[in-house]
């Protein structure tokens, strides 16, 4: 973290030590990234400076790190990479924030002004790459601008709708001098802004129509832990006593141990969060996308349905479908009015005991060999291991929906995963963010083969940073959500799916100095896994899971929800 520092108000820097003295006015308390050329005068500010300065082992890395850190805090991640190939190399990761609505404020290097457009060495016009994938971009044209764009990029990260920002740094701009006037700190805003009377008058027609309801429930996104606005949520859901279904980034916001809720919706949601989802009658979705994973088939999914959606983003609004109630509003802003409503509460004891009923049904397992082990059995040991406490990081594929199935999630910002995009090798380098940002709190990475061996050099960053963190590694030796694709709809062809060759896992768990652990089915598993968490250091933990292990339920795209593989 930037130290406290008495200064004055203004004095002349370079470009670079303007850009992190604007820094340290943002209270940033960590900086991940990869230095090059273009950003030198970067890091030679930072050498004078007190700062947790994050190199990771690749630029992607870096860009997921800043994801999984502002995922589990709320404050935006901050990165900062070279021109060219450092730049290309944080784009899947801004893509992914973008899609994930994670607030992140990118630093780019840049060519000297002079010879942008040029094809000079190491030059990417990354502004045009990433315009459509970003809030909002800028390219430094004057050291004299470059603090209030600074400042303009953060308050861009975290309002409304949250996302990525990218500031693109020539590197003469990083050089020069200039004046830096420091800026009053803005008091923090302590209450959303208000409902405006069409909103408020459109919320409260929306409530009037739950009244009469018969088959209600909720749906919570992403949007309600962003907005900060879990307690109020779970206020309304206990006193209008409404069964919950959360999507894969909403998950903890309601906790999965409450008799109202029913698990995770969509194409590997729980049976009974499917069956409310296809057999309700009014659905009520807070901060969620009501995307392709959520509502495999929108075609004919609102008929017979009253549709209400609340989210901040209008661009959402009426997109996939056609609600009946739309109202552009944050969460905490929208929620607190509901809970400020005379309107009747419906009367609906057998749909909400149906529901709940409906819980005990499971999909069957494969029974594991001698020597596997069954992933939900494990990932529930896990949960009970960390009392359920636990930061809880995936990478993507099927452990990553075995993890949603399976652990018992409390808490908002408590499951670090790739919603929107989906992407493969995200789980190592987000883990180490979400445990710098939470060094006093239990940290889990469950992550299959496929996605480890892509950001697999970040384990240096476990070692160098002396991070604690537990990776449960579920090796079904296959990409195993392809592997299943490919054995559903494609005759089982499995075509490049499986690992025929893998590489020794403990051999490079010592090479980067972590402790190896594979799990033993003859041993007891809770105290294997007691003597794992007792560990003070990062452990791998090598956890052999059946090749033909399936993720169900299963919602084929295209199908609806109550059409399920697995029953």
């Amino acid at each position: 973290m930037l130290a406290e520092e008495s200064k004055p108000t203004t004095e002349i820097e370079t470009g670079a030590e303007i850009l992190v003295d604007a820094l340290a006015e943002q209270k940033v308390d960590f900086l991940f990234g990869y230095p090059g050329g273009a950003v030198l005068p970067l890091y030679d500010a930072l050498y004078t400076k007190s700062f947790g300065n994050v190199l990771t082992r690749h630029e992607q890395g870096a860009v997921h790190a800043a994801e999984g850190y502002a995922k589990t805090t709320g404050k935006p991640g901050v990165v900062c990479v070279t021109s060219g190939p450092g730049a290309g190399n944080v784009v899947t990761g801004i893509a992914d924030a973008q899609m994930d609505s994670v607030p992140l404020v990118v630093f780019t290097g840049q060519v000297t002004r002079s010879a942008i457009g040029t094809n000079a060495f190491q030059e990417l016009d990354i502004v045009s790459v990433t315009k459509p994938i970003t809030k909002a971009n800028f390219q430094v044209q004057s050291v004299e601008e470059l603090h209030s764009v600074v400042a303009k990029a953060f308050e861009i990260a975290q309002s409304g709708r949250k996302g990525p920002v990218l500031v693109d740094l020539p590197k003469d701009v990083t050089s020069q001098m200039a004046a830096f006037k420091e800026q009053p700190a803005k008091p923090e805003a302590t209450q959303p802004a208000k409902l405006g009377k069409t909103q408020q008058a459109t919320l409260e027609a929306a409530l009037q129509a739950l009244s009469q309801a018969s088959k209600p429930i909720v749906i919570v996104g992403a949007g309600v832990s962003a907005a900060n606005a879990t307690a109020e949520f779970n206020q309304f859901i206990q006193d209008w006593q409404l069964p919950v279904v959360a999507t894969l980034l909403g998950l903890g916001t309601f906790p999965n141990d409450e008799a109202l809720f029913l698990g995770m919706g969509g194409m590997h949601g729980s049976y009974a969060a499917n069956m409310a989802l296809a057999e309700s009658d009014y659905i009520l979705n807070v901060g969620s996308r009501f995307d392709d994973r959520l509502v495999p088939k929108a075609s004919d999914f609102a008929d017979r349905k009253t549709i209400v959606h609340i989210d901040i983003d209008t661009h959402e609004l009426n997109k996939i479908l056609q609600a009946d109630y739309s109202i552009e509003a944050d969460a905490k802003a929208a929620l607190q009015a509901m809970n400020q409503s005379k309107a009747a509460k419906p009367r609906t004891p057998a749909w909400n005991q149906l529901v709940i009923d409906r819980k005990l049904e499971m999909p069957e397992d494969i029974e594991p060999s001698k020597g596997q082990f069954n992933p939900h059995e494990v990932i529930k040991a896990v949960g009970k291991a960390t009392n359920g406490e636990a930061i809880v990081v995936t990478d993507v594929g099927q452990h990553q929906m075995w993890a949603a199935q399976s652990y018992p999630f409390k808490h908002p910002r408590q499951l670090v995963t790739s919603g929107g995009l989906g992407t493969m090798g995200y789980g190592i380098p987000a883990a180490i963010g979400a445990k710098l940002g939470n060094q006093n709190r239990d940290v889990v990475l469950f992550v299959g083969d496929g996605g480890f061996q892509m950001t697999s050099e970040e384990l240096e960053v476990l070692a160098a940073e002396n991070l604690n963190v537990k990776i449960f590694l579920l090796n079904n030796h296959a990409l195993g959500m392809i592997r299943q694709w490919q054995d559903a709809f494609y005759a089982k062809h499995r075509s490049k799916s499986l690992f025929d060759h893998q590489p020794d896992f403990k051999k490079l768990a010592d090479a980067y100095d972590i402790h190896y652990r594979q799990l033993d089915s003859e041993q007891p598993l809770e105290q294997q896994l007691n003597d794992i968490f007792d560990d003070p250091k990062s452990t791998l933990v090598e956890v052999q899971v059946p090749v033909d292990e399936q993720v169900y339920p299963m919602v084929a795209p295209g199908h609806q929800n109550n059409d399920m593989l697995g029953f």
